[in-house]
């Protein structure tokens, strides 16, 4: 047993069911640095700007470079590994999102700090689609089901993990050094992952007819760029010219980009997915949805540190009913997805109304005076709504899909949820951070996130009734 996972197998080598577990507990690994690294900046934000400067726009900027990154980058993650291998492409992930966390915690100014974040989420978008792959392409049916039943709450313990982490650590001020051991504690993780990968993953053949649509990548990551850099810029410079014709810049890429995938051999997003209402509805829904939520964690973090003068570990401590409800709403929207549907995305958007109201009203009659405690059934209830909501929106989406497009159409949807993470952390921080005193900034920056949320409503009717049965489903695409 002990040489079966010493030694990688060869292309169409059956594993053993130990190898498998052992790459199973690899993959997880693999995602979970992604997701604690993706929310790590959530509390330690006011941290690193004490230290190295930045101000606002690092702020943003923290987990925006990171998400942005990775939104452009997992479009094409997937098709490189189909091209030169997926072993190669995980090792190669794994090795450069552990040396781009050393950078990240070594950083000595703002610039840099940015940089490094954007190095992580470039070579997490390489490493990320190759561990689906991989289960994809070596586990039984019976070890692929029980992979992806494991990944829902193993990944929910993950995006916990991130903000109470990173609080722990601070407070610890481990050898004096802050908030970096936070992005260092990555150096024994992915030396332990990289490690692993070279003993464990499977050999496999390299397919040279794969192509990538490198001019496709290059005009989306411009496009996001500009749109994200006008947004950050904008809000600082009070929408001076650099701002505006980033935006500018950035809405012409996108139609350049858009033009590139109806002309393009094998473009990165099938255009015949933006002929399905439902596809193009559901997008437009996870897109809001997600930015808005994604910016509600990281603008209440801000506000329990800055306005409350929560200490990061009480930070996040305090951030814990939150993710918990996650974590419950979405635990609960996998056993009622198949019998509410649609009807489940609704519901998890009413409660999300009713948790933010409840905050609401919270900051708006309690202000700076309030407690963590007090916060407490708010978050957890905004919690449930939003995690029924997380699970869902975008299975419902692809519905009616066909299944020739469903690879397509399920890496288009991560890298848009990756996207608006991104957009989210920088408009609803923009939002909060030039809302003046705290309180009115944060009922400001909540009175936001349930407009946009209230916004969604109406697109429900236009998703798909239900998700596709799992006799149509096709095995998940890491392209």
């Amino acid at each position: 047993m002990q040489a079966s996972i010493t030694t990688p197998a060869g292309p169409g080598t059956a594993l053993s069911r130990t190898v498998m577990w052992a790459l199973l507990g690899l993959v997880l690994l693999a995602d979970a640095l992604d997701m604690i690294d993706a929310t790590v900046t959530t509390i330690a934000a006011p941290s690193i700007v004490g230290e190295i400067g930045g101000g606002p726009g690092l702020i943003k900027w923290l987990g925006a470079a990171y998400a942005l990154a990775m939104a452009v980058l997992l479009v094409i993650g997937g098709r490189l590994g189909d091209r030169y291998g997926q072993r190669r492409l995980f090792l190669i992930g794994m090795t450069g999102f552990t040396l781009a966390s050393a950078l990240c915690g070594l950083a000595p100014t703002p610039v840099v700090l940015v940089v490094a974040r954007v190095l992580q989420g470039a070579f997490g978008a390489l490493l990320i689609p190759q561990g689906m792959a991989i289960i994809t392409r070596h586990f039984t049916p019976e070890m692929r089901r029980t992979a992806f039943n494991l990944f829902g709450p193993l990944l929910g313990i993950a995006t916990i993990a991130g903000p109470v982490l990173a609080g722990f650590l601070i407070e610890a001020d481990l050898a004096g050094l802050s908030w970096r051991p936070i992005f260092l504690v990555n150096l024994v993780l992915g030396t332990v992952g990289v490690a692993l990968a070279a003993r464990l993953l499977p050999r496999d053949n390299a397919d040279r007819s794969v192509t990538v649509d490198g001019t496709g990548a290059g005009l989306l990551a411009i496009a996001t760029f500009g749109a994200m850099f006008g947004l950050i810029e904008g809000s600082e410079t009070d929408w001076g010219l650099p701002a505006v014709l980033s935006l500018v810049a950035g809405a012409l890429f996108l139609a350049l980009f858009a033009r590139r995938q109806r002309t393009a051999a094998e473009p990165l997003i099938k255009p015949s997915l933006f002929r399905n209402r439902g596809f193009v509805s559901g997008l437009t829904v996870g897109l809001m949805f997600f930015a808005v939520t994604n910016g509600l964690a990281f603008v209440l973090s801000l506000f329990v540190q800055q306005a409350l003068g929560a200490s990061p570990g009480s930070a996040a401590v305090g951030m814990l009913p939150l993710t918990l409800g996650i974590i419950v709403g979405a635990g609960a929207g996998m056993g009622l997805a198949a019998r509410m549907g649609r009807a489940l995305v609704l519901a998890g958007m009413l409660v999300t109304l009713a948790g933010g109201g409840w905050l609401l009203a919270l900051v708006l009659t309690s202000g700076t005076s309030l407690t963590l405690l007090a916060l407490a059934p708010a978050g957890v209830l905004a919690g449930i709504g939003m995690g029924a909501c997380f699970g869902t929106i975008f299975d419902i989406t692809i519905g009616d899909v066909a299944p020739a497009e469903a690879g397509s159409a399920s890496g288009t949807l991560t890298a848009v949820q990756q996207l608006a993470t991104a957009l989210g952390s920088a408009t609803v921080t923009t939002v909060y951070l030039h809302g003046g005193a705290p309180d009115h900034a944060m009922a400001l920056a909540i009175t936001t996130v349930m407009a946009v949320t209230a916004l969604c409503l109406p697109l429900l009717r236009l998703l798909p009734k239900a998700a596709p049965r799992d006799a149509e489903r096709s095995e998940p695409d890491a392209g």
